[in-house]
């Protein structure tokens, strides 16, 4: 089996207790899983990634984040 080389963000401090996403590329796929439970891991496409990011950046998905009756 191929070993998956794992990547987080630069901003990450090393160490433990950093909760962090990490990201590889698996082929043709992205990988995405959360340092503190590395065992569950979401695939999507890189097209699928860029939309989600470019919506983030945009305050498109904002309104999920809001606090009820704020």
């Amino acid at each position: 089996m191929t070993e998956v080389n794992w990547q987080k963000s630069s901003y990450s401090s090393a160490g433990d207790g950093n909760s962090c996403i990490e990201l590889a590329f698996i082929g043709t796929t992205v990988a995405l899983r959360e340092s503190d439970d590395p065992r569950t891991v979401l695939t999507t496409s890189p097209a699928r990634l860029g939309a989600l990011l470019q919506s983030i950046k945009a305050g498109a998905l904002d309104h999920l984040a809001a606090v009820p009756g704020t």
